[in-house]
């Protein structure tokens, strides 16, 4: 079955109205530990699930209706099942379970999206406003709120873990030994890449609160190959001389203005005959398709930053070419609609 019903535009149009309240039925699971309890017993009976969840009979019956249209849950007999897809999105705690992301959609993102007309009237992202503290941006803001952070970075880290394979796989780190990792968050990538590549020494740069987490996340082991830079980014000298910059799921979020500029100063950082990394969604081409990069460019507008968007590669290819990189090339179609984009900076010897 296509997800996205893209034959039957009727069905997708029912999947995308009524998904708001199948959308929390599944937290809802997630949270009553629906999907954990039917994975551990290879299956539950409704009493079982009754004593499990603490649901009145009633209560049990709305949920595992919802549960069961949304095809995550299917019926043998008087025993309730996961489905195999519940199975590996939903029924583990592991750090790249989509339990994580969907609690931090529910959370974080979602509450925002009834701003959305006044949001885009006003070019600004005002749904920010719900969140306690100070400062422009939602990442801003949750440096205040702890907890809340917590809860955003493990979604953002179990989703990078879901989709890191595309970068693992097609990245060229072969000649690198010194790689800058821009905005690296909690340092799930920069883990992941010094785990693959062994021989390379990663360096997170980021905010001072993210790179706080990033510090915390690394076990003994991790730390003499993963090196953890605090500094604004926007603002502060990258660390120079590495032989690669990397840039996941980080220019997303600005406009063309920022992003220029990040990439001129990633040039002017790298050793001669380095090279850049630009990994995250892209848009299709003419901008018609990808629910994954429509959803993310609505947060951003209506709630992170006021504007970026899931660009389509040529965007950042032009922009590569503008601040100085040669051989510019993308790796199209990655899963989780993504792509990898790599330029080159000239070396001076040749």
């Amino acid at each position: 079955m296509d997800m996205y019903c893209k034959d039957d535009p009727y069905e997708r149009f029912q999947l995308i109205v009524n998904g708001p309240a199948l959308f929390n039925a599944i937290v809802a699971g997630i949270e009553l530990r629906v999907f954990h309890l039917l994975s551990e017993h290879n299956g539950a009976t409704f009493n079982e699930l009754a004593g499990h969840t603490g649901l009145g009979d009633h209560q049990l019956r709305v949920l595992m209706f919802a549960l069961g249209v949304t095809m995550l849950i299917e019926k043998e007999g008087d025993k309730y099942l996961n489905t195999p897809l519940a199975e590996d999105y939903l029924a583990s705690d592991k750090e790249d379970s989509w339990s994580h992301i969907l609690l931090g959609w529910q959370r974080v993102y979602y509450p925002a999206f009834t701003q959305t007309t006044e949001a885009l009237r006003r070019g600004t992202n005002i749904a920010l406003g719900a969140y306690p503290g100070s400062g422009r941006t939602l990442y801003e803001r949750l440096s205040q709120t702890p907890d809340l952070q917590q809860l955003f970075y493990n979604a953002m880290a179990a989703f990078t873990l879901r989709s890191l394979p595309g970068l693992l796989n097609n990245a060229d780190l072969s000649t690198v030994s010194c790689l800058l990792d821009i905005g690296g968050g909690d340092g799930c990538t920069a883990r992941a890449i010094a785990r693959r590549f062994p021989g390379i020494e990663v360096t997170i740069f980021d905010f001072p609160p993210v790179a706080a987490l990033a510090s915390q996340s690394l076990s003994p082991g991790e730390e003499e190959n993963v090196k953890v830079c605090a500094g604004d980014f926007l603002r502060d000298p990258f660390p120079q001389g590495v032989d690669a910059v990397l840039f996941s799921h980080v220019l997303e979020v600005f406009d063309e203005e920022h992003i220029c500029g990040l990439l001129r100063r990633a040039y002017d950082s790298l050793r001669s005959g380095g090279h850049i990394l630009i990994y995250g969604f892209n848009a299709s081409g003419d901008e018609t398709s990808g629910p994954l990069g429509a959803r993310l460019t609505l947060y951003l507008n209506v709630l992170a930053t006021g504007y970026g968007m899931s660009y389509p590669a040529a965007d950042y290819e032009r922009w590569l070419q503008r601040a100085g990189f040669r051989n510019v090339r993308t790796t199209s179609g990655l899963p989780y609609e993504h792509g990898l984009t790599v330029g080159y900076k000239e070396d001076a010897s040749t």
